[in-house]
């Protein structure tokens, strides 16, 4: 006896619990592209605010390893606190997202 494994098509070709995965891995999309944005806005933010108080000097001693350390910290701190609910950006983009997605 063969058992049917496949479960059968409603109402256009996808199947309920296929359409909730979909949508849930759309939601899943949108909340990383969401805190992925946050992040390079924060990023951006501190980058402007480092530059416009660094110190203007001549002495290169260091200077570029220290400005890539930087940066890479940057970027870290950005990443991590986007992650954690940031500015609030991602939450606001997930929202307007999500509402034109089940439009």
């Amino acid at each position: 006896m063969q058992v049917a494994t496949a479960l059968p098509p409603v109402a256009g070709d996808i199947h309920p619990l296929q359409a909730h995965q979909q949508a849930r891995d759309q939601l899943t999309k949108i909340r990383r592209a969401a805190s992925d944005f946050e992040a390079l806005l924060i990023e951006q933010m501190l980058r402007s605010a480092r530059e416009s108080s660094a110190p203007d000097t001549d002495e290169n001693d260091g200077a570029e390893q220290n400005s890539s350390l930087m940066e890479l910290s940057e970027q870290q701190f950005a990443q991590s606190l986007a992650n954690s609910g940031g500015l609030g950006i991602a939450k606001m983009v997930v929202a307007g997202l999500s509402k034109d997605a089940n439009r």
